[in-house]
């Protein structure tokens, strides 16, 4: 039989800890003692127990208890679902009830009796098993609540309606899609709809922005980790790919991804399996992935900063997001709609965007797409103070960026004024002027670099 269960015991009694560590040694996994209760806070991150029995009085306390209850809420306070188990030869009722308040499971009396002792500790690393299972049951829920209800997407101009049409023919598929999109198009709402609409709609939807992952914690947060994996791994965590099981995994701006982890992530496709850090035992993950970037996938891979491998695994169906200033009067209707949320949001009275407003909502260029465009709608509505949005009430960028009959149409020019305009605005930071461009900081160099050959 597997036994199961770590054990850390803290007591100032040598004999105790002897006595405990043998009769607990053949009926559980791992057993540790310490006469330190300074020392649980290293055993809690080294050794990661299921159950820790501690002493509630120690040699500098020797019945109220009050250091037991010290160490308590200090265990408490580093893992709130910690089980502990106390040990002590003065229990009473009172002490009893303010145990149970402050987070013990139970008492181990002094002296104890061996089978019911045995009882005790079992409960205990079964209690621990169920608090562990209950997290990741709430992550699963979670993960469900978030793909409740169909997203709101407006559009009703040419390109949209095609791109609908194209939703519409997946909708009983379980293919792997890659959406491409500039910044701000919306792609987390398409692969929301895409979930939505497709044979997975009642399962999680996994949300994961790979652009925000360091690369040390990338296998932690996709495949999960086991206690004790690497410091501060205080107890086990389902990775996105194990949350998502049976449902759908959306990891977004994947061309951020490094060519390690890159690998990584095509080992785990093609295989179909994960490997926790810390384990050897490899799980089964049944997930449909959707992906998304901003970059030009397509040409990092010409370059070879993007596995055409991996490309190969994720984009069975490629869906391409138009931009803002493709999409005609889809312009005025999102400038309508965000309007009237952020006219509730705000609890101001305002009724309407004049036409001399709308028309420089749709002469502007928006680099920014459909989230710069929310942002400029609830700036005016915060700001403006009658009835109507009028053109001042827009304070958009530079005019470099709108439409003019008289504007330079030289492609060069134009991508070396953009490039120049985006390192300005954001202060030399080129993660920041790549996404003000739209483009992933890799093409941003290249750019940067086939300029300065010129």
């Amino acid at each position: 039989m597997h036994k199961q269960g770590k054990i850390l015991i803290v007591d100032d009694n040598e004999d105790i800890l002897f006595a405990l560590n043998l009769l607990l040694q053949p009926h559980v996994e791992k057993v540790k003692v310490t006469t330190q209760p300074e020392r649980i806070e290293h055993f809690m991150k080294t050794f990661q127990p299921d159950v820790i029995l501690l002493d509630m009085n120690f040699t500098k306390d020797a019945d109220s208890g009050q250091e037991g209850f010290y160490w308590l809420k200090k265990i408490k306070k580093s893992d709130p679902d910690a089980v502990v188990v106390f040990i002590t030869a003065y229990a009473d009722t009172e002490k009893a009830v303010r145990a149970i308040k402050a987070g013990a499971i139970d008492f181990i009396p002094k002296p104890w009796e061996k089978e019911k002792l045995l009882a005790t500790v079992f409960a205990a690393i079964e209690l621990r098993k169920n608090r562990t299972e209950v997290t990741h049951l709430k992550q699963k829920v979670a993960a469900f609540e978030s793909n409740r209800g169909m997203p709101e997407i407006i559009g009703e101009s040419e390109p949209m309606q095609s791109l609908f049409e194209t939703i519409d023919k997946l909708k009983e598929t379980d293919a792997n899609i890659l959406i491409l999109g500039e910044n701000g198009t919306g792609k987390d709402l398409i692969a929301n709809l895409l979930c939505y609409c497709s044979p997975r709609a009642d399962k999680p939807f996994v949300h994961i922005d790979l652009g925000t992952i360091p690369g040390q914690l990338f296998e932690s947060e996709l495949f999960g980790h086991e206690r004790g994996a690497f410091t501060d791994a205080r107890q086990e965590k389902q990775g996105r790919f194990e949350i998502a099981s049976g449902g759908t995994l959306f990891l977004d701006e994947i061309g951020n991804l490094t060519p390690d982890m890159q690998a990584k992530l095509l080992t785990a496709i093609e295989k179909q399996q994960i490997i926790r850090l810390g384990s050897t035992a490899p799980l089964s993950i049944n997930v449909r992935l959707i992906c998304a970037t901003n970059a030009d996938i397509h040409e990092m891979v010409a370059n070879g900063e993007f596995r055409q491998d991996l490309l190969y695994r994720i984009n069975t169906i490629e869906l391409h997001i138009p931009p803002l200033r493709e999409r005609g009067k889809d312009i005025d209707l999102l400038a309508e709609h965000f309007l009237q949320r952020c006219s509730k949001k705000y609890k101001k009275d305002i009724r309407n965007i004049s036409g001399p407003a709308m028309k420089k909502l749709r002469e502007y260029n928006w680099p920014g797409n459909v989230r710069e465009l929310q942002h400029a709608i609830e700036r005016a509505v915060i700001l403006a103070s009658g009835f109507t949005l009028t053109p001042d009430d827009f304070m958009l960028k530079s005019a470099a960026y709108r439409k003019s009959k008289a504007e330079n149409l030289n492609l060069d020019q134009l991508e070396k004024e953009a490039i120049e305009k985006a390192l300005i605005q954001s202060g030399g930071n080129m993660n920041r002027a790549a996404e003000l461009l739209g483009i992933s900081r890799f093409t941003l160099y290249r750019k940067i670099e086939k300029l300065s050959a010129q």
